[in-house]
């Protein structure tokens, strides 16, 4: 009789164990998923930041916009075509 009552606590014990056992892994999991929807939500941010960088970076190395620049910013004018020295190889 003894033995069937200490069989039937360690069942008990072994029971609860396991119960909170999935208790907490089930809270572990639901904050990786938190961190992880975190962490997704930031990586979408850095590629849309890189894609206006990407956009950024054509437009600033166009032709135009930086020959736009030199004529506003520093005052470059076309030099007169006396003023052109073509050099050959």
């Amino acid at each position: 009789m003894r033995s069937q009552i200490l069989i039937l606590v360690l069942v008990l014990l072994a029971d609860i164990s396991s119960a909170l056992g999935v208790v907490y892994n089930r809270h572990q999991s639901r904050l990786l998923a938190v961190e992880l929807s975190a962490l997704e939500s930031q990586q979408d941010e850095g590629l849309e930041e890189w894609s206006r960088l990407q956009i950024e970076q054509g437009w600033l190395a166009d032709a135009s916009q930086i020959e736009k620049k030199a004529r506003r910013v520093l005052r470059m004018k076309q030099p007169d075509k006396t003023h052109i020295l073509v050099i050959r190889p």
